[in-house]
């Protein structure tokens, strides 16, 4: 029984692969050969799940491959989360984080209270609300994939949240850089902060302080806004807790009832793989730090394979004419995230955080 369940998911699992290759081949083909960058700033993940819409919606997809593709969205997903948890070192970030993490918590609080009023006001589904609000304010498609099933969000709203954020994102990355450069002065460290906080995903914030660092001579601003994002990034361990909670909150009528009921245990994962990098990098400074380095890589490119395999499912399994249902309201509030994120990091860096540089 076991190993025909076990060959069942195989053909969808391995469909997931074929669109993740098709992904990054065609990832390298722009952002390298067109765009002439050594590493392209376009999400992989993005292509793949375009990809997967394409195809998804031109051609049936047989029942054969289903099972597959609901195993890698809902498993192989959770081990790309997991996975991630290795390029994060937080020991490192305690000094920088003084400054960051004040900015980065007041952003998020500010875009959450935002979008709460939206939901009344434009009536959209609670858990497309969700899963905006933690795309703009986390780390983008990572956060929204990471809480999708926490809310039990179906595949339709998490193609929608991850189009807007994709949407929104790569706006802000063409423009911001410019934008910052012209209203911080040209403050690496401000910028830094400004790019890493208000960008939605970390290949667009790599590739704005990638922007900036070649049009304004400035490898100290691209730094700053990668570890600036990384630890906004390890939010994720505070937020899908609290945005399960949350959303469950009286849902259910049982008196035994609490978070331990939808607490999403993979974080625990996620955690213990930040604790692992921290522990290796202190037991690995030796000789054999090129090897603890080798295993890291795999680690987080293992994380990237499983991710946008995740990615390609939920393309191939949405259908935009469900998706064209929902309406623009979305949008808007994407949008208003977006600015929200923005305008807040703006007053918080010319208020509070010129007191403390």
């Amino acid at each position: 029984m076991f190993q025909n369940n076990y060959l069942v998911i195989i053909p969808g699992i391995i469909l997931a692969f074929v669109l993740y290759t098709l992904s990054q081949g065609f990832n390298n083909i722009i952002g390298i050969e067109l765009l002439g960058y050594d590493k392209s700033p376009i999400s992989t993940a993005m292509i793949a799940i375009l990809l997967g819409m394409f195809f998804g919606n031109i051609f049936k997809v047989r029942d054969g491959f289903q099972k597959g593709l609901d195993f890698t969205r809902e498993y192989i997903l959770k081990f790309g989360i997991i996975c991630l948890g290795i390029q994060l070192k937080p020991f490192e970030f305690l000094n920088f984080g003084k400054i960051a993490i004040p900015l980065i918590i007041i952003c998020i609080i500010s875009v959450l209270i935002v979008i709460k009023l939206l939901i009344k006001k434009l009536k959209i589904p609670t858990r497309m609300a969700y899963l905006i609000s933690i795309g703009s304010t986390v780390c983008g498609t990572t956060a929204i994939m990471a809480t999708a099933p926490v809310i039990k969000a179906n595949k339709n709203e998490v193609s929608y949240a991850i189009a807007n954020i994709t949407l929104f994102g790569i706006l802000s990355m063409l423009i911001y850089p410019y934008f910052a450069n012209f209203y911080f002065d040209s403050e690496p460290l401000l910028v830094g902060l400004f790019l890493g906080t208000s960008i939605h995903e970390t290949s667009q914030v790599a590739a704005a302080g990638l922007i900036y660092e070649q049009q304004f001579n400035s490898p100290e601003t691209l730094n700053i806004a990668t570890v600036t994002k990384l630890i906004r990034n390890t939010f994720l361990i505070i937020m899908i807790p609290l945005f399960a909670f949350l959303y469950n909150r009286g849902k259910t009528k049982e008196k035994n009832y609490s978070v331990l009921n939808i607490f999403p245990y993979f974080v625990l994962g996620f955690v213990g793989m930040i604790i692992l990098r921290n522990v290796g990098d202190q037991l690995f400074i030796s000789a054999t730090n090129d090897n603890w380095n080798e295993t890291i890589d795999t680690i987080k490119f293992f994380s990237k394979i499983f991710l946008t395999m995740a990615m390609a499912a939920i393309g191939l399994s949405t259908n935009l004419k469900d998706i064209k249902s929902m309406g623009y309201k979305p949008f808007i509030v994407g949008f208003i995230a977006m600015l929200t994120v923005g305008i807040v990091c703006i007053i918080t860096i010319e208020t509070y955080l010129n007191l403390i540089i």
